[in-house]
């Protein structure tokens, strides 16, 4: 079944969501968990706590601390859910309860065989990774 990422971005917040945001995103998320879609989420911290690391050709790369002036959306948190189709995923993304001005960004997660065969046997690893969390 495809995995979908789910980023959700907005306004930069002035501080934590409100209790009843929180609630209802825990009601969401026991959803997605029950419908057996639920692979991983996470909230993110601002973009104050974090850094980009930029890079260019011929150059080492380059560390900019956070915050970045130019930010009008932020990235604020993700899923990484299984559904059966891009409308599926779409469908679990326009139920959030976002609480706020925002945008969910639906995107496939590639698996090494839409790549072709080359790329899928370059792409194996010797040893399994960990699985993912969840928070």
């Amino acid at each position: 079944m495809p995995r979908f990422l789910l980023l959700v971005s907005g306004p930069p917040a002035d501080g934590p969501p409100p209790l009843e945001l929180v609630e209802a995103m825990n009601r969401f998320n026991e959803e997605l968990s029950r419908a057996g879609a639920l692979l991983a989420l996470d909230g993110l911290l601002p973009p104050a706590a974090g850094g980009r690391v930029r890079f260019a050709p011929g150059q080492p790369p380059t560390v900019t601390d956070g915050p970045f002036a130019e930010a009008q959306e932020v990235t604020g948190g993700f899923w990484i859910i299984r559904a059966d189709s891009r409308e599926d995923a779409l469908a679990w993304a326009a139920r959030a309860p976002l609480g706020h001005e925002g945008t969910i960004e639906v995107r496939r997660i590639a698996e090494p065989d839409d790549y072709g065969p080359e790329l899928t046997e370059a792409s194996r690893l010797d040893e399994r990774p960990p699985d993912q969390t969840s928070a």
